[in-house]
C-alpha cells in the first residue's frame, strides 16, 4: 500500500469518525440490551477494573455532546491507526536484497 493510499484511508476513517459518529444510535448495543433484559446491567455500571480513557465515547470536558463524540471518534481512529501501523511495521519482513 502506498503512502498516498494510507493517507486517503486515514482521511476517510477520520471523516466517518468525526462527521458520522454524532449521528450514531443512542439505543443500547446488543450486550447492553441483553444485560438490561437479564437484569445484570448494574454489574457493568460499578467501578471499572481498568480505567477507560474515554468513557461512553465522549470527552467529559467538552460541553457539546456532538463535538465530544466527534473528538472521541477522531482520537480513537488515530490511536487505532498508529497501533495497527506500528504492529504491521514490526511484523513486516525485510525485503529480499535485489541483485
Amino acid at each position: 500500500m502506498s503512502k498516498k493510499e494510507i493517507f486517503v484511508a486515514i482521511i476517510i476513517a477520520l471523516f466517518c469518525a468525526v462527521i458520522l459518529s454524532p449521528f450514531a444510535s443512542e439505543s443500547p448495543d446488543g450486550l447492553e440490551k441483553v444485560a438490561e433484559e437479564k437484569s445484570f446491567i448494574e454489574q457493568g455500571e460499578r467501578e471499572p477494573i481498568i480505567y477507560a480513557p474515554v468513557p461512553d465515547y465522549v470527552f467529559p470536558w467538552i460541553k457539546s455532546e456532538g463535538m465530544a463524540t466527534a473528538t472521541a471518534g477522531a482520537f480513537g481512529t488515530l490511536i487505532m491507526f498508529f497501533l495497527v501501523y506500528g504492529i504491521a511495521r514490526m511484523l513486516k519482513r525485510p525485503n529480499a536484497k535485489k541483485g
